[in-house]
């Protein structure tokens, strides 16, 4: 009997983490064949605004795959409305009656599993194979899931899956940032830069203020975007009272967490591929990397001014002498409206009173939390609080 598995999926692009893991779970599963199919309309997610065209996400995929021993399908894309899982496995019976079919899918989309449309149907028709990314959280999700799966008559089969770990969200990020080489399919990458997808061929330096806030807005998880443009509002209410630039001040704002919504591994992707050696403490903390990463991307990839990018480097840590708009975006970004925290109304009295002594509650705060946590304290952080105490503030 054939054993042929099943993988859907929007693949918005299509990178090595998707076909790296569809190979692992051809080997491991002994299948004669694997067909990766692009959903036409997902019905479980809406596409993100100027994303490639069905048609185009299948011709990248079938130009990825082509080395891979792996077969994309256009199925998806020829039924009209929304491509279900249920309808799928029912076309790709009609085309393989005697298989033994085998529906591959990631973990982060098994819990939620049981509300797919036919969900009893797919688990009938198929064994699923979840593709586990590792780690004590995931696992306990995974039993539970596997337990509700099995309980409804379905087979479940966990896949180890040692591969690349990168969700097709942010690797839509990393092709803003002109990093994503390292975990696209060169045939892939190609195709993006020729077909000028994701935005990878436009200019994004200097742009209006207006276009800066929407491509700023694109890149942010959206749980950032009220932090971001809280902090615009504060700086510019600040440069006003401290007679600093309110353009430089409003663009530090929006561009100060740009990479924020990128993992440590990621952030040390972003400084490997723009040549950036880090020092001992940022290597042992990558989470705190987004004031540097951040930075890069203001100069390199927005163009803006070294007044911006300083502001936005020293935004966490601070450091020592810091200009007045240095001051006013480490603040900016503590005590921004949406911030609410024991200490944060005394904070902001003092931002517009006296901005030395409102980055020095800030550094306070932060080396009290931090010791009290046990973790690591940047020596920037110490450099600034020196540096304040020993000039009189």
């Amino acid at each position: 009997m054939r054993k042929i598995g099943i993988y859907g999926g929007t693949f918005n692009p299509p990178h090595l983490g998707h076909i790296q893991g569809a190979s692992y779970a051809k080997a491991a599963l002994g299948l004669d064949k694997v067909l990766m199919l692009p959903d036409g309309v997902a019905p479980h997610k809406t596409l993100p605004e100027h994303s490639p065209t069905p048609q185009q996400r299948l011709e990248m995929l079938e130009a990825g795959l082509q080395e891979a021993g792996l077969e994309a399908s256009g199925l998806c894309l020829e039924r009209e409305g929304e491509s279900y899982a249920c309808d799928t496995v029912s076309q790709i019976r009609s085309l393989y009656p005697d298989a033994q079919l085998f529906w591959l899918l990631g973990s982060d989309m098994v819990e939620n599993f049981p509300n797919w449309r036919k969900a009893q149907e797919i688990l009938s028709q198929t064994t699923l194979a979840v593709m586990c990314r590792g780690g004590k959280e995931e696992a306990k999700m995974l039993k539970l899931a596997k337990e509700t799966l099995e309980a409804m008559g379905g087979k479940v089969i966990l896949l180890e899956n040692p591969v690349i770990d990168i969700s097709s969200t942010q690797l839509r990020r990393m092709l803003a940032f002109r990093c994503a080489d390292d975990f696209l399919p060169w045939q892939v990458a190609a195709y993006i830069q020729r077909n000028g997808l994701y935005g990878v061929n436009r200019n994004l330096r200097n742009l209006p203020i207006d276009q800066l806030e929407q491509e700023v807005i694109r890149l942010l998880k959206p749980n950032r975007v009220a932090h971001v443009l809280g902090c615009r509002q504060t700086a510019v209410e600040l440069a006003k009272i401290y007679g600093v630039d309110e353009t430089d001040a409003a663009r530090a704002a929006l561009l100060h967490d740009i990479t924020k919504a990128l993992d440590g591994p990621l952030q040390l992707t972003l400084c490997d591929c723009y040549g950036t050696i880090l020092d001992d403490f940022s290597q042992r903390n990558p989470k705190t990397l987004h004031a540097l990463t951040g930075s890069l991307v203001a100069q390199r990839i927005f163009g803006e001014n070294q007044a911006v990018v300083d502001a936005i480097r020293c935004h966490t840590t601070g450091k020592a002498d810091m200009n007045t708009l240095e001051k006013i975006i480490y603040v900016a970004d503590y005590m921004e409206p949406n911030r609410d925290f024991p200490g944060v109304e005394a904070l902001r009295q003092m931002a517009y009173t006296d901005i030395s002594k409102a980055l020095l509650m800030g550094l306070e705060m932060t080396l009290d939390m931090l010791r009290s946590q046990q973790r690591d304290i940047s020596p920037e952080s110490v450099e600034a609080y020196i540096y304040l105490k020993s000039h009189g503030v």
